[in-house]
């Protein structure tokens, strides 16, 4: 049976960091982003809010700026070689995240089959966040379970790869899962878990599984 593996990027693909770090970084403004990051890590700022006063913050960014940063992510090694070798299988692969749908999209390029991230405004920001384009933990189920109809499959042949509090909802709506770098959030939930800098290592976990 076909599976369809469903990553999450900020901490899973990305190791203990965020599209939203990377793009601070470039910009030069970490310290206020990461106050940003650690409220909504915390719970007091919804998604909506948090992209809502990233853009206030990011005027000045660019698509150079955001190509600059996704370039220079501390992302794990293996990305390319595990989707390439899902794809051998006659197997799926999608990431859904949580972070801007133009730094997620980037991903296609690598192999992924489908890319989600949250609609962020047109780089540069000239506009309000529509919230009705903000993903949230409970989108990942309703997104994965979309992906699921396009491939003919069910959550019964779904892996999700995740690592926070966002990946909790589709960690218990499916059957298999891979906590990677994870906390506390998802590690109860987890079928596997992965401490490490390398997909090919945590992909190997799901290899054989019944699920």
């Amino acid at each position: 049976m076909a599976k369809l593996h469903l990553f999450d990027l900020d901490g899973t693909l990305l190791y203990r960091s965020a599209a939203a770090v990377e793009i601070a970084r470039q910009l030069g403004l970490e310290r206020e982003t990461g106050e940003l990051e650690r409220a909504f890590a915390a719970g007091d700022l919804t998604p909506p809010r948090f992209a809502q006063l990233a853009c206030d913050l990011w005027t000045e960014l660019t698509h150079a700026d955001v190509a600059a940063a996704f370039e220079a992510a501390p992302w794990l090694a293996g990305i390319r070689e595990v989707w390439a070798d899902i794809r051998e299988r006659g197997e799926h692969c999608a990431v859904i995240s949580l972070s801007p749908s133009f730094f997620v999209e980037r991903l296609l390029d690598w192999g992924a089959d489908a890319a989600y991230g949250s609609r962020w405004p047109a780089v540069p920001f000239r506009e309000r966040v529509d919230p009705a384009g903000i993903l949230s933990a409970g989108a990942k189920v309703r997104i994965a379970d979309e992906l699921c109809a396009s491939f003919g499959l069910e959550r019964a042949d779904c892996v999700a790869y995740g690592d926070s509090r966002s990946d909790t909802e589709l960690f218990a709506a499916v059957p298999a899962s891979v906590a990677v770098n994870a906390d506390h959030h998802v590690s109860e939930l987890a079928t596997f878990a992965y401490g490490g800098r390398d997909l090919r290592e945590a992909y190997a976990l799901t290899l054989g599984s019944a699920a």
